[in-house]
């Protein structure tokens, strides 16, 4: 008699998917081309000297300061046209601070094990990787000063600099793998996006803008 089939969990799997290999080797080269570029993940690291520059470049993108700039620029502000882009801006920085955070929980990416968890102010899905808020946050900024401030070509192209700068340290620090920041800086655009497309007015929202 034919012999009974093996069970599936016993079944070595000789051919592996063409798809399993590729990502398998993305993978692979992402831990090693991060590590690389982890440059100033220490004081030992070989740019290990810039690292206090690279920490304060690190605070420039991180979220605490730029809510609370915001908020402050809402109370103060006496326009009308100044306070419907700052309650966007500021609904924009709450709503990236929760969409980063669920991500990291459902995917729970370790840091790079290179990593000195030394960061300014965490919380505790700041222990996983992907994405990175940062990157998020940077391109995000970007493209919101970019679209409702009028600046001379210099200062918009200083603004660019500052998020690729931003992202770039993440990676140089040791706080986060290359497609953290690369999904960090597509995640940025798309919330960007998302919050062009349901603008708050006073039309839209009456009562929140009545607060103001």
């Amino acid at each position: 008699s034919a012999a009974a089939p093996l069970p599936e969990e016993d079944c070595m799997k000789l051919n592996p998917s063409f798809l399993g290999i590729a990502l398998s080797s993305l993978l692979a080269i992402d831990l090693w081309a991060s590590k690389r570029l982890g440059v100033c993940a220490g004081e030992g690291s070989a740019w290990g000297s810039a690292r206090p520059l690279m920490k304060v470049i690190e605070i420039s993108g991180h979220g605490i300061p730029w809510l609370l700039g915001t908020f402050y620029g809402l109370c103060q502000s006496d326009s009308s046209a100044a306070r419907e882009v700052l309650l966007n801006l500021l609904f924009a920085l709450l709503l990236d601070l929760v969409l980063v955070a669920v991500v990291k929980g459902l995917v729970k990416r370790p840091r790079p094990t290179h990593n000195k968890m030394d960061m300014f102010v965490t919380i505790s899905v700041d222990k996983y990787s992907f994405p990175s808020g940062h990157a998020t946050r940077a391109a995000l900024v970007c493209c919101f000063i970019l679209r409702h401030l009028v600046l001379a070509v210099p200062l918009r192209v200083l603004v660019v600099l500052w998020a690729l700068i931003v992202s770039v340290s993440r990676v140089m620090l040791g706080r986060h793998n290359m497609t953290d920041v690369l999904f960090g800086l597509l995640l940025g655009y798309a919330l960007y996006s998302v919050v062009e497309h349901w603008w708050l007015s006073p039309l839209s929202a009456p009562a929140l803008f009545a607060l103001w």
